[in-house]
């Protein structure tokens, strides 16, 4: 069976009647419309029609970005079909996954997307190593001051106040209290 998915933004002048109407011409027996932003996975109508995806369905849409704006997303979608046994045709980009040539386009997308991920991780693991010789750290900022940190190391310590008791004093989660009580992180003096 052929189900089709239309989707447009949420904004008010927007309907999916072009898209409806290119999946009835393309076969798509059952159509699921949808109003939400494509970048987002809180869509009830994609999910409807996820659920009811059966081997040897066909999911089409009229466009790529139809179904999804990342291309991660849509890889992560595609795979799922193609898990489930069923098929993915796209009308405008004509992607079409039951036939040999369509798999193969979609491989091409993958690698280019996997190549896209490396590159960016690439030069993401760069900008760290010019923060970290230039004395930057990331992460997120300690709550606790220095000396903070050191005034709750003493006083659990000294036995002056529990782990618990001076989680809730500095306003902090007790697992923070553990790793500076532990020196897994030493106080800042």
């Amino acid at each position: 069976m052929h189900i089709g998915y239309a989707r447009v933004s949420k904004q008010q002048d927007q309907d999916t009647a072009t898209q409806v109407q290119a999946l009835r011409k393309a076969g798509a027996e059952r159509i699921y419309e949808e109003h939400a932003s494509g970048g987002r996975w809180d869509r009830p109508e994609l999910h409807k029609l996820l659920g009811n995806l059966r081997p040897g369905d066909v999911l089409v849409v009229w466009k790529l970005d139809r179904l999804s704006r990342s291309l991660k997303d849509l890889l992560h979608l595609l795979d799922g079909l193609n898990t489930r046994g069923a098929g993915f045709q796209s009308l405008t980009e004509q992607i079409d996954t039951t036939t040999p040539a369509g798999r193969m386009m979609l491989q091409m997308i993958g690698a280019f997307a996997e190549f896209e991920r490396e590159m960016i991780r690439e030069r993401t693991n760069a900008g760290l190593a010019v923060a970290r010789s230039e004395g930057r750290v990331g992460g997120r900022r300690s709550k606790l001051t220095q000396q903070q940190q050191a005034e709750l190391v003493r006083g659990v310590r000294e036995e002056r106040y529990t782990q618990a008791e001076a989680a809730r004093l500095f306003g902090v989660h007790p697992a923070t209290v553990s790793r500076l009580v532990a020196g897994r992180r030493p106080p800042l003096m």
